[in-house]
């Protein structure tokens, strides 16, 4: 695999060249990515994209969130197709009756609104999205961070909620041109390697040194024609794993035939780059080169060849569990190392499931390794997951999933537990190999806190089969030496057809809008005081703080549609203490707010200094620099900080929890993602940088940040901060980094709610 170091042209869509007539400006119009993105573009300026989406997805540990702050800031109905399944929290299970209540709202929201419902155990969000609502040269907006449905010629992106909301209201996605990076890709993939594997070693190139960070990349070149749609996806899916803002794929006869046979010949386009276009960077890859890949707890990025582990498998385990006790220092014991035994590393747990995994021809190739075997009757389970119910009809209708059940493996539902620690957690210790998109710390399901850890390894489904055919000990799909069967796919909408709640875009206002009990609405959010007072109340020095770490998955997620209860659980797995210090500085908040409410009556320092003694004094501390600040122009509340916070899921509640508990600010060296960073914005949150290595405060320090709101206002290029800890006052700047103008007002109006609610007569 190679990385260019400059940006290259593309001749004819197969001939790479770093010089050519063709300006590299004019170039740049020729890529899919650049067509598709302005003709969504509603701006004018081809380089700051006003963008409208053509649908939108959501599953239920998002959309009740998304629909009830649209519904605050006068959202009427659905302007766009917007489609709302149930693969998280469908087991119904943990939390009681919330789930399901969540579901019914869901129902419910898609007859008011126009939409579509999904009901739970039917298709996997992507699946269904590829299935039914994806188009080659369209764009598609998720409340997923794995949105990726490139493979159709679909640039899909995965954000959070709010970005959802201004597409519900009319409003845009707003964003600087991306850079656009060709993946080329040459060669025939050899016998045994899968999609996850040639997507694992993308990663691993990628990921580390920010290649594609909120890039599109862009898949070209003649090894693109060898690959089947399901390989395709399979590979696009984990695009989100290198922090990429979205992904495209040439299109083909093969993805007019997959349109075909959904049914929906006139979602195909014929999408290809110009006769010259420029790239930003290239990654390079033979394809014939990529073996079976295994990446090593806890990150996608850790990545081997499983020849390689198995080579050397002491010290590659070694170096996961150096990486365990960085991460969870001495919390709990990992011990990897002594599952080595007569020299192979055996592992616990197969799973292969979900988006990237459940796709049909990874379960017929896992069956054809499997076939007339036995996973064994030992430790070692294997469960196998269908992306959506049409899929799992045909490997019925097939004896596919026969085959399967014969050799000990389970067959469960289109559901996305796996991949977050809703379904099939390991045992303590143990070591599960997932065709899944993530292997994070805790993502599935143990828990650090109570001395529970378990670890993920991702791989393809081919190995995972010839681990299981090896009842556990670690094997490569190439030594696999039968053959393959492919049998043929036959897409049966029925199931759909009869289960599927579709409003064909024409809403009800008459429907009732039924709401659990656990189903609550956002809190009151202040607009952004003159000056801030912010208290550091968890300090995190990680090399990347996923939202996992931020907001937990797993049972937390039942509680999605409760704010104030969901807060509760922020930092729970990496800073126990974080909620109990937020709280304490937002009770201060709360008794100055209350003292303004009052008409200001009384010493607002004696009212304020009754509930947080600390916050009178550092005011005082503070008002050399300061003489101006006093409690009726300056808030209270509470930051963090993390070196790379945002790596990881879309979800917004990794910012809202934090907003709710009285938080006004993340402070970072950078941010992981685009899409945490905008998360911040739209709960009202600056998304303070510092530069890397210059930290002036601790945990429990105070920071001062004088006229923040007038910085805001004029596009301060650098703002002045103080910060106050035992070695007294020091003076440092931080930055906000670039901002629309809605994204300034927003922050201005204390959060995105706010802002529409102020902007809502125009």
């Amino acid at each position: 695999m190679k990385l260019y170091d400059t940006g290259v042209f593309l001749n004819h869509g197969r001939e790479i060249a770093l010089t050519s007539p063709i300006s590299a400006d004019e170039a740049r119009k020729g890529t899919i990515a650049y067509r598709i993105l302005q003709d969504h573009n509603t701006s004018g300026d081809d380089r700051n994209l006003k963008i409208r989406f053509d649908a939108l997805t959501s599953h239920d540990i998002t959309y009740v969130g998304i629909i009830q702050t649209a519904r605050a800031s006068g959202l009427e109905r659905f302007p766009v197709p917007y489609v709302l399944t149930n693969c998280h929290n469908s087991l119904c299970a943990v939390g009681g009756t919330i789930n399901e209540d969540d579901h019914v709202f869901g129902l419910t929201a898609a007859r008011k609104y126009g939409g579509v419902y999904v009901p739970p155990m039917q298709a996997v969000i992507h699946q269904y999205a590829r299935e039914m609502l994806s188009g080659a040269g369209k764009m598609i907006l998720g409340s997923d961070s794995h949105t990726r449905y490139g493979a159709m010629g679909t640039m899909a992106v995965g954000e959070g909620g709010p970005e959802l909301v201004k597409q519900l209201l009319g409003r845009t996605y707003d964003i600087r041109m991306p850079g656009i990076v060709a993946v080329y890709l040459k060669g025939e993939v050899m016998p045994g390697t899968g999609p996850q594997d040639v997507a694992l070693a993308i990663i691993g190139e990628v990921f580390k040194n920010g290649y594609v960070k909120n890039k599109v990349m862009e898949f070209v070149g003649p090894g693109v024609s060898g690959l089947s749609m399901d390989f395709r996806i399979g590979v696009d899916v984990m695009t989100t794993e290198t922090t990429c803002l979205s992904s495209v794929w040439m299109t083909d006869e093969k993805t007019e035939e997959y349109f075909r046979m959904h049914g929906r010949e006139s979602d195909y386009r014929s999408l290809c780059p110009a006769e010259t276009a420029w790239y930003d960077g290239c990654v390079e890859v033979d394809l014939s080169e990529i073996r079976p890949m295994i990446a090593m707890p806890y990150h996608p990025s850790c990545v081997y060849t499983i020849d390689e582990v198995n080579e050397n498998p002491v010290d590659i385990l070694r170096e996961t569990e150096e990486r365990a006790r960085v991460a969870f220092g001495e919390k709990v014991k990992v011990d990897l190392t002594g599952k080595v035994r007569d020299g192979r590393l055996v592992v616990d747990q197969g799973i292969i499931a979900g988006c990237a995994g459940g796709g049909y021809e990874n379960i017929c190739d896992a069956a054809d390794i499997l076939r007339g075997r036995s996973i064994g009757n030992g430790i070692f389970t294997l469960n196998v997951y269908p992306a959506s119910m049409p899929i799992y009809m045909q490997l019925i209708r097939n004896g596919v999933f026969a085959d399967l059940v014969e050799t000990g493996a389970v067959i469960k539902t289109a559901f996305c537990g796996p991949c977050f620690g809703a379904g099939d957690t390991p045992a303590n210790n143990a070591f599960s190999i997932r065709h899944s998109t993530r292997n994070f710390p805790n993502r599935e399901g143990s828990k650090v806190q109570e001395g529970q850890i378990s670890s993920v390894a991702l791989m393809d489904a081919r190995s995972i089969a010839a681990t299981a055919a090896n009842h556990g000990v670690l094997t490569s799909a190439a030594e696999y030496a039968g053959s393959w069967s492919r049998p043929a796919y036959f897409f049966d909408r029925t199931i759909y057809e009869n289960r599927v709640f579709d409003s064909h875009g024409v809403p009800d206002p008459d429907a009732e809008l039924i709401l659990g009990p656990n189903i609550r609405d956002w809190p009151e959010m202040a607009s952004l005081t003159d000056n801030l007072m912010l208290k550091v109340v968890s300090e995190i020095h990680d090399p990347v703080t996923t939202t996992d770490e931020l907001i937990p998955s797993g049972e937390t997620s039942s509680y999605r549609s409760n704010p104030i209860r969901l807060a509760s659980f922020a930092l729970s797995r990496k800073d126990p203490a974080y909620v109990g210090r937020a709280q304490e500085v937002q009770r201060g908040e709360r008794a100055r707010e209350a003292w303004l409410a009052g008409g200001g009556n009384g010493a607002a320092g004696s009212v304020i200094g009754d509930v947080l003694p600390e916050a009178e004094r550092a005011l005082a501390s503070f008002r050399e620099a300061a003489p101006s600040a006093d409690f009726s122009n300056t808030g209270i509340g509470s930051t963090i900080f993390a070196r790379k916070p945002g790596d990881g899921s879309a979800r917004e509640q990794a910012a809202s929890c934090q907003k709710v508990l009285g938080g006004w600010a993340n402070i970072a060296f950078e941010y992981a993602t685009k899409r945490y960073r905008s998360n911040l914005i739209n709960w009202g949150m600056l998304p303070f940088t510092v530069k890397e290595g210059e930290l002036p405060f601790s945990n429990g320090d105070w920071i001062f940040v004088p006229d923040i709101r007038r910085a805001v206002r004029d596009r301060a290029a650098e703002i002045r901060a103080w910060a106050l800890g035992e070695g007294g006052i020091r003076e440092f700047s931080l930055s906000l980094g670039d901002l629309t103008e809605d994204e300034r007002e927003i922050i201005l109006d204390g959060c995105l709610i706010n802002y529409y609610s102020s902007h809502r007569a125009e």
